[in-house]
């Protein structure tokens, strides 16, 4: 986002300021004090906070499962700004979001203070690199995944929040650059450039390949979010699940390859070498997949790399033996 749309963007949502006296706005991005119901203009500061926190990162700073617990979060405030991709992020922009999701409302930043915070005065510029090494290495993961794991990540974005989604979104927005809905391979070719990276034609038209689950030779909006959608989301028991029951609609606790030839068809994915897929999760060689060996699965490839998980969920891990913005300067 250019400094000019990004200042837009703070006068848009800061200045249109007045107090409150009920519990209103979308959960993650409530401020403590409106919480406790008493609360003015700075709480607006606070969710602009929030959605600068989403552009950069592509996840709130602040969720759980229920409302509940995201308030329970807003409220304790760990604001984590250290795990990825936080690393590449400026401490400029680190110091604004500071500033912004203070805790104490006569602390925080006004709105004229935030308009003067150097990362937006000087720094406000977004990098011409538009795909940052965490997007790519999330590309590349997808690549190497067997078309039950694609799917399966498309049955999880599907159920992602539009604030869950809002930093990937906007990246998709800034790869599209004729704003068609879809990522042509120049357009992939000329976001990977941009950043830096060098790789060759090849691995771009496999990276396209691999995304494009349709094969319509384009990436679109689903697509995307499937194959660089972080890995918090895919590592939550409910995803896995719903991803789970998705195959197994008949509820007989299996996935067979009847079942996968169906899937594939609901989402015009060519469905060759479903039987291969189906072995190579079988454990215990039945010829069909129960949940246990799903989640094994979707932790591990086939040649037992990780894909990312990282760790086992509570109940998968007594089941089995087994689990992102652009660069900012």
């Amino acid at each position: 986002m250019r400094q000019i749309e990004m200042k837009l963007c703070f006068y848009l949502i800061i200045f249109a300021c007045q107090v409150f006296s009920e519990l209103v706005g979308s959960p993650f991005y409530v401020a403590p004090e409106v919480l406790h119901k008493r609360y003015g203009p700075e709480s607006d500061v606070w969710s602009a906070g929030v959605i600068l926190y989403v552009l950069l990162s592509g996840v709130p700073p602040f969720w759980a499962d229920t409302q509940k617990g995201i308030f329970d979060a807003v409220l304790k405030g760990h604001l984590d700004l250290e795990s990825d991709p936080w690393p590449k992020i400026s401490d400029s922009a680190k110091d604004l979001i500071r500033k912004m999701l203070c805790n104490c409302p006569s602390e925080r930043l006004k709105a004229h203070e935030v308009l003067r915070h150097p990362w937006i005065c000087q720094n406000g510029m977004a990098t011409d690199g538009v795909l940052d090494p965490s997007v790519i290495s999330r590309l590349k993961r997808f690549s190497a995944m067997n078309n039950l794991q694609k799917l399966a990540l498309r049955v999880i974005a599907e159920r992602l929040s539009e604030e869950e989604i809002a930093g990937l979104r906007e990246l998709f927005k800034t790869v599209d650059i004729k704003n068609r809905g879809v990522i042509t391979f120049g357009e992939l070719r000329k976001g990977l450039t941009r950043y830096g990276n060098e790789l060759v034609d090849t691995e771009i038209c496999d990276i396209m390949e691999a995304a494009d689950t349709d094969t319509d030779v384009t990436i679109n909006y689903e697509e995307f979010i499937a194959a660089t959608m972080p890995l918090n989301k895919i590592e939550r028991e409910e995803h896995l699940k719903a991803a789970f029951t998705y195959f197994d609609k008949d509820g007989s606790g299996y996935i067979t390859v009847d079942k996968l030839q169906r899937a594939c068809a609901e989402y015009n994915m060519e469905g060759t070498l479903l039987e291969e897929i189906i072995l190579e999760a079988d454990q215990n060689n039945d010829g069909q997949i129960d949940y246990a060996e799903f989640v094994a699965m979707m932790q591990g490839n086939a040649n037992g790399g990780n894909i990312g998980l990282g760790r086992p969920t509570m109940e998968t891990s007594l089941n089995v033996t087994l689990r992102d913005a652009a660069q900012v300067h």
